[in-house]
């Protein structure tokens, strides 16, 4: 973790400096886009975002001033427009290159650099290799953004400043430390997964059933009905996506294991760094029932987010009235 960089910018006298911990979580980051509305219509503005992975891209288009016209365009996607973004290659680190998802952030934000911004942001990273924690608080802003969202095995990983970083929630999937290192007093934390229920439990004992196969024939690798048909079918390829393989296969699909895996791994993470590092306020909108790849169901999505937040606006405005700054 990089902190040489991160320094404290002082809020004017009575007034304390609100930061927001954007976690991750794919499509249901759209719900960040209902957050930041609500809050900016309750007058809940921060001083500070740090964001990982989706929370990241949203928190950054925010700091930008184009929230407006990402959720004009996450409102428009359907299941065919997605499939037109995903430029499949074999041969690269990820099964996504993810050069059109950057061409298209860089019509939008060309040229914008994070310390050109009007508030204090951070993109949240992982280190290949090292697994660093690393921190992209300066550069061009969609260079930080693909970084941060770089998940592994899905889109290839992006070398910034001679490293090669991948999606920081493999490290901090919702960054409280990194908000309130970047100078806030209050921190606000939005979390994805907080409506995912059953994962944590401990089963005690457990045993195979006498009838299963231990060696079932569906799970030999064949190429030519597995792996290319993900690669050069779209309709084959959303399959693989939502994590499903052919009806006559029980079993789960390639990205289906790798992105459950993944999220497991980042909820314990999550609740490991909550637990140490709590924020002051928490918004938990309830995604339970939304995809990772539900990219086409934003105005759910984005409602959602909206419903967390005005939840969530009284605690909010209690923390900020309790913070030591105001005494």
């Amino acid at each position: 973790m990089n902190v040489e960089t991160v320094g404290r910018q002082e809020a004017p006298a009575g007034k304390p400096k609100l930061g927001l911990a954007l976690g991750g979580g794919a499509a249901r980051g759209w719900a960040h886009i209902g957050v930041l509305k609500t809050l900016k219509t309750a007058g809940i503005e921060p001083d500070v975002i740090a964001g990982t992975s989706i929370g990241a891209l949203v928190g950054g288009v925010y700091a930008a001033g184009r929230l407006p016209d990402l959720e004009e365009w996450a409102r428009s996607l359907t299941k065919r427009r997605m499939v037109g973004l995903m430029d499949f290659h074999i041969g690269g680190s990820g099964l996504i290159s993810g050069a059109r998802l950057k061409r298209l952030l860089g019509t939008e934000l060309a040229n914008i650099a994070i310390e050109d911004l009007t508030l204090r942001y951070a993109a949240i990273a992982t280190e290949l290799g090292t697994g660093h924690e690393i921190w992209l608080t300066h550069g061009l802003l969609v260079d930080a953004m693909r970084a941060s969202y770089a998940l592994p095995g899905v889109f290839d990983p992006v070398k910034l400043g001679g490293r090669w970083l991948m999606d920081g929630a493999m490290v901090n999937p919702i960054p409280v430390s990194a908000t309130r290192a970047l100078g806030a007093d209050v921190v606000i934390c939005v979390n994805l997964n907080g409506d995912a229920g059953g994962r944590g439990t401990t089963i005690q004992s457990h045993r195979a059933d006498r009838e299963e196969n231990h060696l079932t024939p569906e799970l030999e690798v064949r190429p030519s009905t597995t792996w290319l048909s993900s690669i050069t079918g779209a309709a084959q390829r959303m399959r693989s996506l939502v994590g499903r393989t052919p009806e006559d296969n029980p079993a789960p699909g390639l990205v289906g294991v790798m992105i459950d895996a993944f999220n497991i791994t980042q909820d314990r993470i999550s609740r490991s760094r909550l637990a140490g590092d709590p924020p002051d306020a928490m918004i938990a909108p309830r995604l339970g029932k939304i995809g990772l790849f539900d990219f086409h169901r934003a105005a759910e999505t984005i409602e959602q987010g909206e419903a967390a937040a005005e939840r969530a606006v009284d605690d909010i405005l209690a923390a900020m009235a309790a913070c030591p700054r105001l005494r």
